[in-house]
């Protein structure tokens, strides 16, 4: 039996999210999804004209695959899907997970050498498509957010279908400053970061390409970046959870990575010469999203939070690093969390995980909900 709330998110995807036109290829992209949902997909394109392709994925196989992966099987996988990818106008990928620590026993230089040269798949789909990515809800991640699975699935729908455009509105301000910044200073407990956004420019993300969304996002100069930041939230990569990461960056490049399991972590950022340096800065600002649950589709829009990732810079609003990885780490920066601030070019942006000056204000939880 469909859930009655299937067919609302696969409209908002089709129609709000990547705004599928008639005559449009679209691959959707399935991972762990209820078949009752991908047939609301399909059947959602084609409702706009709209000719879908799907693939359909499971955690369990990928990791066989990637556990037996090597540089001539990746080359080839990655010819294959480059060449699907580029008959595509749009993509959406709905992906869920069991056990989100599936890939945790893949060798790291085996995720590494697969990443490194599946990238142009990835690259192509960000720069070429009109994409959007989200999560599927799951007792796993119930479970990663201390929540029953019921109401964990309550409170993705009512995340994953608010009211995006009066998100977007709201945004405008917050886009129009990150945009002209230069100097930010960040501060919390353990941090104290410095960088430049000097002509970088900033990007609006208000439910056109993740699900849930809510963040504006820029990137540093790539080699002004200094200081050390603390984060305060798990974080998963690679099938590998990781605590209490510290980053100290001199000139822009990771100088020392500290954490739960420093080992891994230090690999994952040996990956590639670029994987040291900084490819976006965010503040996250979601207010249905409070508390982090290991899954940075939702962690990254935390109220009041921000997201400073190791690796991969866009190609808009990019400082030209490239590399396999694109890590997003969390701090989160309310008062429960210890708190802290942000700084443009000397003026104190947010305090406490709340904007301060009266054009930012309607961003602020009190204002979205």
């Amino acid at each position: 039996m469909t859930d009655s709330r299937y067919p609302k998110l696969a409209k908002l995807l089709v129609e709000y999210s990547i705004q599928l036109k008639p005559g449009d290829r679209v691959l959707l992209d399935m991972t762990d999804v209820p078949d009752e949902f991908s047939v609301e997909l399909m059947r959602a394109a084609r409702a706009t004209g709209a000719m879908p392709f799907i693939e359909v994925r499971h955690t369990r196989v990928t990791r066989e695959l990637l556990r037996g992966t090597n540089e001539s099987h990746a080359s080839l996988l990655r010819d294959l899907e480059l060449a699907r990818m580029k008959k595509m106008q749009a993509y959406i990928a709905v992906r869920g997970a069991d056990n989100n620590n599936e890939n945790s026993d893949v060798p790291s230089a085996t995720m590494a050498l697969y990443s490194r040269l599946t990238r142009p798949v990835l690259d192509w789909r960000v720069d070429r498509t009109r994409w959007c990515v989200l999560r599927w809800p799951t007792p796993s991640m119930a479970q990663a957010a201390g929540m029953s699975t019921e109401a964990f699935e309550n409170l993705y729908f009512d995340v994953c279908t608010m009211d995006y455009a009066k998100m977007a509105k709201a945004q405008i301000p917050l886009h129009k400053r990150m945009a002209k910044a230069d100097q930010v200073q960040i501060k919390s407990p353990g941090t104290d970061l410095t960088f430049s956004l000097k002509g970088i420019g900033a990007k609006m993300c208000k439910g056109d390409r993740n699900i849930p969304d809510g963040e504006v996002f820029s990137c540093p100069v790539k080699n002004s970046v200094n200081g050390v930041i603390q984060y305060n939230t798990p974080t998963l990569y690679a099938g590998t959870k990781f605590e209490n990461v510290r980053l100290e960056f001199k000139d822009g490049k990771v100088i020392q990575a500290t954490g739960s399991n420093a080992k891994r972590l230090n690999e994952i950022l040996d990956t590639d010469a670029g994987a040291r340096y900084v490819g976006e800065f965010a503040l996250g600002f979601n207010p249905h999203i409070l508390s982090p649950m290991c899954d940075i589709l939702f962690d990254e829009k935390i109220a009041g939070s921000l997201h400073f990732t190791p690796g991969q810079a866009y190609a808009d609003c990019g400082n030209g690093n490239k590399s396999a990885v694109h890590w997003d780490m969390v701090l989160i920066q309310r008062p429960e969390w210890g708190g802290g601030e942000v700084w443009f070019d000397g003026e104190l942006i947010r305090q406490d995980g709340l904007f301060l000056p009266k054009d930012l204000r309607p961003l602020n939880p009190e204002h979205l909900k």
